[in-house]
This record gives C-alpha cells, structure tokens and sequence, in this order.
C-alpha cells in the first residue's frame, strides 16, 4: 500500500511536470509565433471575424464593407488592397500599407481617437459595438504595420498584446468656437451597460441671446454611439425640464412611456451617425435658430461587449452673419415607419414623399440600421422622374451628399426612397429604435425658391 501510494505520487509529479513544461513550450511557441498569425489569434478571429461582422461572404454586412477576416483569408484582404470607405479611399488609404500605420484603415478603424489622422472620420470604429481594442494590442497592430506588414516573421513586441489598458480612458473633445463664432453644447461622460442600448435625451440651452444663423456643424463622439442628434420642437407650450436626462429604455429594456411619448413633438435639427464629423452648408446658406433655442440632445448608444463602457459627446454649431445668408435652410426629415421584412429575405421598399412648394435641396444623407444594404433616393415626378440622386450602401457612415447645381423641384414633386433591406436573421424585422430593429429615412436640407 505504501509502495502504491509513492508510486502514484510519483506518477502525479511527473505528470504535472510535463503539463507545466507543455504549457511553457506552447506559450513560448506562441510568443515566438510570426506576428501575423498572433494578430490572427488573438485579435482577427477573436474579435472581428465573427458572424455577422467579417466571419465569411454569407454575413449580412458584407456587401457594405467586403472584407472577410477569418483565418487564410485575412491577410489577402488586408495587405495592399483599397478600402471600400469612399473616404479613405480619396485619401490614398489601403487597408493595410505596408511602412505606414496612418495610411492603413485597419489603423484608423481601431483607434477611435482621431486627432492621429487628422481629425478625419472613417466610419465606426471597430469592434462594432463589442468590446474595443486594448492600448497594448493596437500599438501591436501598428508596430507590425510599421515593420513593413508581412505575412511571416516576428517584427512587433509579443508582449504588448498582454497590456490591458483600455484604448478609451481619454476623450480629447473639441475646443469650443471662438467667442462670437459659434456654441458647443455637451453631453458630460455617462455610462452604458454591457448588452444594453442606452438612448436618452437631455433639453438644454444653445445660449444665444439673439436669432442665429448656423453653417457648420462639428461633432465628437466616444466610440459605441448609434447617432446623436439635436433636435428642435414641433410646440414649444409643453417641453421637459431643462437638463434633465430621460432615459428611453428602463434598465429591464422596457420602454419609458413618458419619454417615448414625447420623441412626437421633435424636429430634426443637426445630427449624424458618424462618431466624428465636420460638415459646412454650400456657401450662402445657413440653418436659422430663433433667440434663446433649447435643443433636447440625443445620444444613442449600443453596448454589446461584457464591461460597461462610457459614452461623452461634443457639438460645435459654427454661426455666420445675417448679410451673408441668401437662402435659409429647412430641413428634411422623410422617414418611413411602414416596414415589414420577413425573416432570412431581401425585400426591396419604397416610399414617395413630395413638397408643399417650390424647392431647390443642398444635401441629402440617409439613416437605416444594419439590415439597410443599400439606401437609394429617386426625384419623384416631373421632368427627371425616377432619377436616382443618391446611393449608399454603408448603414454605419451613409454618404452625406452636396449638391452644386442644387436639385430643383417644383410644387407637387419630390423624392422617393428605396431602401434594400437583407434579413439575415430568423426573426420578421419591423420599423423601431433599437439596432436589431429598422429605420428608413431621408435627411438633408433644402431652401424655398
């Protein structure tokens, strides 16, 4: 018995000996890996090549971004090949560009903070809505990058990818306008749950003590947001408190009634999707804003990691002269709430929407969520029916489109949307707020003749 009994000692120690060094040797393979394939293991397929994102052609978003990065694909749709982003592709950007970390989108895509590019937007930065990149792992990512990209070989330190520190710690902001320029308005650091879409909204005063003229409009955004928008109001006899934050959603996801009620008396005012964005009205027009405006700010954000993440947004509305507006801007808000998409379909639906009078539109830029495959505006009667004046096929950065000549259209016309929405889910998909639900609809700006 005691013979048995060393023996089995024995035999445990030796056991656990060769486990210890089996883990040792694997970790010193691992660190030892080309860089490539430790970013494939421990990033790419961890992170990104998952359904329903970048896993194979068959995910819903494919046709929007056109990259599949799962494991002996990756690499060939990374290295040296042109972006489908209209922006960065402009902007001379590869995915991946060998020697240069800020020529490369995949960069860009993960470091949301963009004053390393220039203050330029490319869309949502990734993982969408899960949880981001550590500091360590994108300095692994841009370290390989800087050692020429390849394919095989260890160029970027192993250990960085053991750095945990969180790549939103810091939120730059924007500096607000110069005095007489210009109002910011903010939305102070807030939390949002893991697994939850938090939307709310806030009142709060622009501060301008006379009517105002607004020409561009600048936003910053911690990464994770869905949209935020300002909006304005339909009648002003009976708004919510100033600076008080009402939640949409209780924290079971239920809907607040009293604050889902009150979204009928909103306007569309500025707002977008983009996390950063910066755009200036055609020279000549502007958005007029009565003295003393309120704004009921919304930010909608999406949480679909497992660590709470925070949520902070800056709005810079950039002013100009009375004597240098010749057309006042309105605004279009054309949305369609009658939709219904079965389950594993492509459906195609469309909506007309016309004007009440004479009209010549400056922009137009669309909003659906992630079933939306490609978004289409058609001019609706007269002259150039059925003329398609708009597409986008990226839900997450929609084209933003300024028109010089302006789209004339007369008393009666209008324009149409039409809106391919791919279902790849299992469900029947219907208009509503929440990203597993849909939305369709036209925005932009347009001046009276």
């Amino acid at each position: 018995m005691k013979y048995s009994l060393l023996a089995s000692l024995s035999t445990a120690l030796i056991l656990t000996s060769i486990l210890i060094n089996s883990c040792t040797k694997q970790e010193q393979i691992s660190a030892n890996s080309a860089s490539f394939d430790l970013l494939q293991e421990k990033i790419l397929t961890k992170s990104c090549a998952i359904t329903g994102c970048h896993a194979s052609e068959s995910d819903g978003t494919y046709p929007q971004h056109g990259l599949v990065l799962a494991k002996g694909k990756a690499y060939k749709n990374l290295f040296e090949i042109d972006p489908k982003h209209i922006g960065a592709k402009q902007d001379g950007l590869k995915r991946v560009k060998a020697f240069k970390s800020l020529e490369s989108l995949l960069y860009h895509k993960l470091f949301y903070d963009v004053n390393h590019h220039g203050g330029k937007s490319y869309g949502a930065i990734m993982p969408l809505g899960g949880d981001l990149l550590s500091v360590g792992q994108i300095e692994f990512i841009r370290r390989w990058i800087e050692a020429g990209a390849p394919e095989k070989g260890s160029v970027a330190d192993a250990s960085l990818l053991n750095d945990t520190t969180p790549s939103t710690e810091t939120f730059v902001g924007l500096p607000a306008p110069a005095i007489g320029t210009g109002y910011q308005m903010t939305l102070d650091k807030f939390d949002v749950t893991p697994n939850f879409e938090r939307e709310f909204f806030v009142r709060k005063p622009l501060g301008n003590t006379e009517t105002v003229y607004v020409n561009r409009v600048q936003i910053s955004m911690r990464p994770g947001s869905h949209h935020f928008i300002l909006y304005g109001f339909r009648n002003n006899l009976n708004l919510a408190p100033i600076n008080q934050v009402r939640d949409l959603r209780n924290s079971d996801g239920t809907y607040n009634l009293v604050t889902f009620t009150q979204m009928g008396n909103h306007i569309f005012n500025f707002g977008g999707s983009e996390v950063n964005s910066d755009y200036t009205f055609p020279t000549g027009t502007a958005v007029e804003v009565p003295a003393n405006a309120t704004f009921d700010m919304n930010s909608h954000y999406y949480n679909k990691g497992t660590k709470p993440i925070p949520g902070e947004v800056d709005i810079n509305l950039f002013t100009t002269k009375k004597e240098n507006v010749k057309n006042v801007l309105k605004v279009i808000d054309f949305g369609n709430q009658n939709l219904n998409i079965p389950a594993k379909q492509r459906v195609v639906i469309s909506k007309d929407f016309t004007f009440d009078t004479n009209v010549k539109i400056v922009m137009l830029f669309s909003h659906t969520h992630k079933f939306g495959e490609k978004f289409e505006i058609l001019i609706k009667g007269g002259a150039r029916n059925g003329e398609i004046v708009y597409t986008s096929t990226n839900w997450e950065h929609p084209e933003k489109i300024d028109y010089l000549p302006n789209i004339s259209l007369k008393k009666g016309e209008g324009l149409t949307s039409r809106i391919t929405y791919n279902n790849t889910s299992d469900k029947n998909i219907k208009f509503g707020l929440t990203t597993e639900d849909e939305m369709g609809i036209i925005f932009g700006y347009y001046h009276e003749e």
